[in-house]
């Protein structure tokens, strides 16, 4: 429920990501194709693994729902970001600032526990290849994704009520193109210190812990594919882990920026740019990252691909 007090019943005005005219339907179509992309390529692999049941592994499970985090992550903030972009009145509701400000965050905190999750998923394969199949079973699974999830809703809940129960007195223009944390605390006239703190140590133990999963898993990684004998044995150990490197890589980075300093107005002009990577371009490279690099989901295609044609091959001719 929305705390009960100077926000309820106000309307935010989000300044987005440009306030020149003529770049808004530039921009409009830029971010109509990346929204498009990340919607096909997302769903598009959700679909695949769940048909294809060469792709009902572990690893391919981890992939599902990081697709279906990047889908809901991407969906709460494009569409209107897209109206925005041609529409004068660019506000939105106290209410539907909150739910973006939980939904972000919890969705946020999922994808890092989840990527983690990956990585424990590829020390197992890698460093105990034999014992894979019991490791890896159906609830261990089921459990390092509900773990993500539970704790990055139960955070985005948390930090989302500290927030709206500050005092907004004045001004209500937020200086980015969706409703986050640090914009709001600027906004703020009353004391931000227990929210800032409370941000500052929900973000650090989850960047730290979660990088610190995926760090000593690497190093196992990469100790058990330094004693492969075989350079062929060790190149494909490597590429098994490569997509998920290029992941990890490109979340973290932009969000470490972002969550780790203090909220201020020339910190806001600047994390609007890295924002603009973590919350649209890393959800459109995902898909694609783990596609075209992956021959077990390139060959699951093909075969869907050729399957609708003979259907409908089939159907032409009867």
């Amino acid at each position: 429920m929305l705390p009960q007090n100077h926000t309820t019943g106000l309307e935010f005005v989000l300044l987005g990501l440009s306030s020149e005219p003529e770049l808004q339907v530039i921009l409009f179509v830029v971010f109509l194709l990346i929204y498009l992309v990340t919607l096909v390529g997302n769903l598009g692999l959700i679909l695949l693994i769940k048909t294809d049941s060469l792709l009902h592994t572990p690893m391919y499970f981890f992939v599902s729902h990081l697709s279906l985090v990047d889908l809901c992550y991407s969906t709460n903030l494009s569409p209107q970001m897209l109206v925005h972009f041609l529409s004068e009145k660019k506000t939105i509701s106290a209410a539907g600032c909150f739910i973006q400000c939980l939904v972000f965050i919890g969705l946020v905190i999922t994808e890092f526990y989840i990527l983690a999750a990956m990585a424990i998923d590829r020390f197992v394969a890698i460093c105990y290849p034999l014992q894979y199949g019991r490791k890896m079973s159906k609830n261990a699974c089921l459990f390092l994704v509900a773990v993500p999830y539970t704790f990055g809703l139960l955070n985005g809940l948390s930090q989302t009520v500290l927030t709206f129960h500050l005092s907004f007195c004045s001004s209500r223009t937020i200086n980015h193109f969706y409703c986050a944390d640090p914009p709001l605390i600027v906004l703020s006239c009353s004391d931000t210190s227990i929210k800032e703190m409370a941000m500052f140590i929900v973000a650090g133990f989850t960047l730290s812990s979660s990088l610190l999963i995926i760090l000593t898993s690497y190093i196992f990684i990469l100790a058990a594919i330094l004693r492969i004998r075989s350079a062929e044995g060790r190149r494909r150990a490597f590429s098994t882990c490569g997509s998920h490197v290029t992941a990890v890589v490109v979340f973290y980075g932009t969000l470490f920026g972002m969550y780790l300093r203090r909220p201020s107005k020339q910190s806001l002009e600047e994390s609007k740019i890295t924002a603009v990577f973590y919350s649209f371009v890393s959800p459109m490279l995902n898909p694609l990252i783990y596609s075209l690099r992956n021959k077990d989901v390139i060959s699951a295609l093909k075969k869907v691909t050729r399957r609708k044609l003979l259907n409908h091959m089939a159907v032409s001719l009867f």
